[in-house]
């Protein structure tokens, strides 16, 4: 698929979940929490492409991290409302407010 295709696809397909529509995908340990100064569309293509080099960088600097209790735990205590798309078998969440 071409970038600007995939791009548009994955755009399309992000969108606003609630921390309690997304508590089974963190139990089932496929949430993935992407930084909020991070662009979310841009993190699931490079994740869809398998580009292991970007995410390397990111995952190294802590910016792209397999969720963690204490990512649950704020999003739970904040009622927290996240973007997310789904780039199986990954569900990729940031902060609303992110770009």
């Amino acid at each position: 698929m071409e970038t600007t295709e995939l791009h548009r696809k994955l755009a399309a397909e992000t969108g606003l979940i609630s921390w309690g529509d997304l508590q089974r995908h963190f139990a089932r340990g496929v949430v993935v929490a992407v930084s909020p100064g991070l662009d979310l569309v841009e993190v699931a293509a490079r994740v869809a492409a398998d580009d292991a080099g970007a995410l390397r960088g990111w995952l190294d600097a802590g910016r792209v991290v397999r969720a963690t209790d204490e990512h649950a735990q704020r999003w739970e205590a904040t009622g927290q409302t996240l973007r997310a798309v789904v780039v199986a078998p990954w569900v990729l969440a940031q902060e609303a407010g992110g770009h």
